[in-house]
């Protein structure tokens, strides 16, 4: 018994967990599958990547508890016979779709986007989040993690069996590996303008380098303000730029001398990858265990502890002297990703076919449990806002 109908859902086509969710549909459409994107508006950098046949669901809006409210009810309209959550940051809404459609539930199949342990939580936070993260076993029927690395991690944390299935990769040009070294001396940063990425970081880093030195983040969001402040503050106008998003971060990247990731958390940063895979070395913190699993060499990248800003300049300079060598080009996983994904979900709905219809009556839970998966939904929404799990 198939997948033969997928739904899954985002606030918008913004950030890396959409942009990989949307080179999946394809491969999902390619082997026949019904596809329905629930989306809470169209408004996102990423939107050009849904391809045509996507079953497209648009809710006008980007709050994140409408999208969760309006998600149970939608799914008992469309009855797909499986439902995936694209990242960590969604796992609040697939807890509330469980919670109130109880038995009715399709399967539900979560990926793991970001580590287990975040660098930005401490104290109850980060106890909260371990809570959070051991309840998901109650409400999702698999997890998948892009890494062994990641896996190991996501199984300890949930309890959960977890499946190891990597990104579909990106779309890059492809360049020579014996292309003459880059003149420039600019660091180039790629990612959200959010505190998970501490773009700060990489910004205070620059007072420790020469003037000849420069830095470009590709990006746009909510910090944009602040950043623009501290360059100012720190003199650094003429030696830093915030151009927003770009349409050829790829070719940006294959052109700079080193691609820089000044994170506190993160899961398998896609952007690391991307960089390799056109021959451009890479600086990144210690954000998550997949940093090692891609930076498998020194002659890659450098990875650097998260608060030590010393070791990042000192890691940047490294990479920025004219006589380092540039990396071959590393190829990228998860050119089956797609496939792999379908089997997963086949395997699943058949699992659950030999149980029971999908779409019996549903079973309604007593108004005291309703009561309290509610608010353990609320605490788990509060975390993944900050600004995702």
């Amino acid at each position: 018994m198939p997948a033969d109908h997928i739904l899954t859902y985002a606030l918008a086509m913004r950030g890396g967990v959409e942009a990989a969710l949307g080179r999946m549909l394809q491969g999902w459409l390619d082997q026949d599958r019904r596809v329905t994107l629930v989306l809470g508006d169209d408004d996102g950098q990423f939107q050009g990547g849904v391809p045509h046949g996507v079953d497209m669901v648009t809710l006008g809006h980007q709050r994140y508890g409408g999208l969760c409210t309006a998600l149970p009810g939608l799914i008992e309209q469309a009855r797909p016979d499986v439902i995936f959550c694209p990242g960590n940051h969604y796992t609040a809404m697939a807890a509330w779709t469980r919670l109130r459609l109880a038995g009715a539930c399709p399967p539900i199949v979560a990926k793991m986007s970001n580590a287990v342990d975040r660098g930005d939580q401490a104290g109850w936070m980060a106890w909260g989040q371990r809570q959070w993260l051991a309840g998901h076993r109650h409400f999702l029927d698999a997890l998948v993690a892009m890494t062994p690395a990641t896996a190991r991690e996501a199984q300890g944390a949930t309890g959960l069996s977890v499946a190891v299935i990597p990104n579909p990769p990106s779309v890059l040009p492809g360049f020579a590996s014996n292309r003459p070294p880059v003149a420039s001396r600019r660091i180039l940063g790629v990612g959200r303008l959010e505190p998970q990425k501490r773009w700060d970081r990489l910004i205070t880093a620059m007072t420790h380098l020469p003037e000849d030195i420069g830095l470009t983040i590709l990006g746009e969001g909510s910090l944009r303000p602040a950043l623009t402040a501290q360059i100012e503050i720190l003199g650094l106008s003429h030696r830093v730029s915030l151009p927003g998003h770009s349409a050829d971060a790829p070719g940006a990247m294959a052109a700079a001398p080193v691609v820089a990731l000044a994170s506190d958390y993160e899961g398998v940063p896609g952007v690391l990858r991307e960089a390799l895979a056109v021959g451009t070395p890479v600086v990144t913190t210690d954000s998550s265990p997949a940093v090692y699993e891609i930076v498998t060499d020194p002659t890659l990248g450098t990875i650097v502890p998260r608060q030590d800003v010393h070791a990042l300049a000192a890691a940047l300079r490294h990479w920025l002297d004219p006589v380092a060598p540039r990396p071959d080009p590393v190829p990228q996983p998860g050119q089956d990703s797609a496939e792999r994904y379908l089997a997963l979900f086949d395997s699943i709905v058949a699992a659950r076919g030999r149980q029971a219809p999908i779409w019996s009556e549903p079973e309604r839970m007593p108004s005291a449990e309703i009561g309290l998966g509610a608010r353990a939904v609320a605490v788990a929404r509060r975390l993944a806002l900050r600004p995702a799990l």
